[in-house]
């Protein structure tokens, strides 16, 4: 029935179909991530065996990571009622937030301590570049769409993407200053400060937090 005004009411079927719609978009952005973070993985890793960077080399394992990701989301929305999934997808993304955490905390440890000097990377620097242009966006879209749909998982998986973009900024300075002014310090020490962002969100994700 239309109301006063003449504009159509909002029936339950209305909700429902934007339910649907949005937990397709949400499905969807995950997937592209998993394809994206495929590709990220193999040129980063390829390139940092070939410059002999661990920042690069870690950079490429974040991405298998970020598939993982991708990947808990596309099975929470691929049951009738995500619902029904929720808890455990929040769980699964904590744990691979805290395996983000130990593995850039650990490398970036061993790279300030016990590093070499690796070569400069084109590369690695295009890459760091794109992923720092793209991942934001995606970031904004997949936060956006779990608030619609009220799936913290969702909005986890958001965060993470938006983590991925704040450790591309880190290995493009590490990279850039390495490559102009020889500075290969620089990478670890903002590694350890996104490790430490990694944890907290970690925490939250378990404790099914909404993240601000």
């Amino acid at each position: 029935m239309d109301d006063a005004i003449g504009t159509p009411a909002v029936t339950p079927a209305d909700g429902e179909e934007r339910r649907r719609l949005l937990g397709r978009r949400a499905k969807l952005l995950a997937i592209f991530l998993v394809a994206y973070n495929v590709i990220e993985a193999i040129v980063a890793i390829s390139a940092g065996v070939v410059a002999g960077s661990i920042a690069l080399i870690g950079f490429g394992l974040d991405s298998v990571i970020e598939v993982c990701s991708g990947l808990i989301i596309v099975w929470q929305f691929s049951h009738k009622i995500p619902e029904a999934r929720e808890r455990r997808a929040l769980r699964l993304l904590a744990f691979s937030f805290f395996a983000l955490a130990a593995y850039v905390g650990i490398e970036s440890l061993r790279a300030l301590f016990f590093g070499g000097e690796p070569e400069s990377s084109t590369a690695g620097i295009v890459l760091a570049a794109v992923s720092l242009i793209l991942m934001p966006a995606i970031a904004l879209a997949q936060r956006r769409t779990g608030r619609a749909l009220g799936s913290k998982a969702v909005v986890a998986g958001g965060t993470q993407t938006l983590l991925c973009a704040y450790l591309s900024a880190v290995l493009l300075t590490g990279l850039v200053l390495n490559a102009i002014l020889g500075w290969s310090w620089a990478d670890p020490v903002a590694g350890l400060v996104i490790a430490a962002v990694a944890v907290r969100e970690g925490l939250e994700a378990w404790r099914g937090e909404d993240n601000p």
